[in-house]
């Protein structure tokens, strides 16, 4: 849809959704979309997403950004990423068809990143009033529009999308090894951002790191998506979750407001304040998160320049 109006620096989904501390929640959006048959089916059977999981992580990070950041040019790149998806498609395990542009498939997708949006605000931005939330969901529709797919799927109001959230995760979503995949944080190699950090420091602290991950995912679970992979939450557990969630909060507020942001994001907000020129090239991943080259004629994959 060539005529929607993209998301612009009044949006409180610029304010949260390319923060860096949306990283926090990257295992649970990874666990959350793979969850559901479709999309768990076609990452086992299309992705190497296990085999470079960081690279894959922060190369995604550009595009998908862009949909939300790129001001005049979102629907251009929201058409590129939807272009990533065309042959994605195939038959599951169970004998189940499925393709990544099926409306109620890719939609998911974006309702785990508008929910994700909710949650860095919710557990470390200092919280939503119901008035903003309302705002985020009508929000999210716009910013689904740029796609130019159904918009059947979409829930229309945001009691509707709180109704459909709890449906798909209590009826549709399901226990697959995709996700558990997901899940296993506890054998991921070094992150680029830690690349300075000697083997053993990080041999050291990989583990409990990784438990803290988990553990954050696990709060951030609705009790539905608990129970069907066998994770506990006491009260005790919800409040250190939040405190901690306050702490980073926080601390965030000391960073300076460009540093905040993902490199794609942060271009948004420099054009938009006169710091760049508007038709600035947009900024594209660095060659070290590109997909190996035996992959990169693949039509999934994101290659800047091509």
């Amino acid at each position: 849809m060539t005529d929607v109006r993209p998301l612009g620096p009044e949006s409180l989904t610029w304010k949260y959704f390319g923060d860096w501390r949306a990283l926090l929640l990257a295992t649970w959006a990874g666990s959350m979309q793979n969850m559901h048959p479709e999309l768990g089916a076609g990452v086992a059977e299309h992705s190497r997403f296990f085999e470079e999981r960081w690279e894959r992580l922060f190369r995604s990070l550009y595009p998908i950004g862009g949909v939300v950041y790129d001001g005049p040019r979102a629907a251009e790149t929201a058409r590129a990423v939807r272009g990533y998806h065309d042959t994605i498609t195939g038959v599951d395990g169970s004998g189940r068809p499925y393709h990544a542009l099926n409306p109620g498939t890719f939609y998911w997708a974006h309702a785990t990143f508008f929910v994700l949006t909710m949650h860095v605000a919710e557990y470390f931005g200092g919280g939503l009033t119901d008035a903003q939330r309302r705002q985020l969901f009508d929000e999210h529709v716009r910013w689904y529009a740029l796609y130019g797919v159904s918009m059947k799927p979409v829930p229309a109001t945001w009691e509707e999308f709180q109704a459909y959230w709890e449906r798909m995760c209590a009826d549709v979503l399901e226990d697959n090894a995709p996700t558990r995949q997901v899940l296993d944080v506890g054998a991921v190699v070094r992150p680029p951002v830690l690349r300075l950090l000697p083997a053993p420091v990080w041999a050291a602290a990989r583990i409990p790191l990784a438990r803290l991950t988990v553990w954050m995912t696990v709060g951030m679970y609705p009790q539905a998506v608990r129970d069907r992979l066998g994770y506990a939450w006491t009260p005790r557990d919800e409040r250190r979750l939040r405190a901690l969630g306050h702490l980073v909060h926080q601390g965030w507020r000391l960073v300076p407001h460009e540093r905040r942001y993902h490199p794609r994001a942060r271009a948004g907000w420099r054009r938009e304040r006169g710091r760049l020129p508007l038709d600035a090239p947009v900024v594209h991943t660095p060659p070290r998160n590109l997909p190996p080259a035996d992959r990169r004629h693949l039509p999934q994959h994101y290659l800047p320049g091509s």
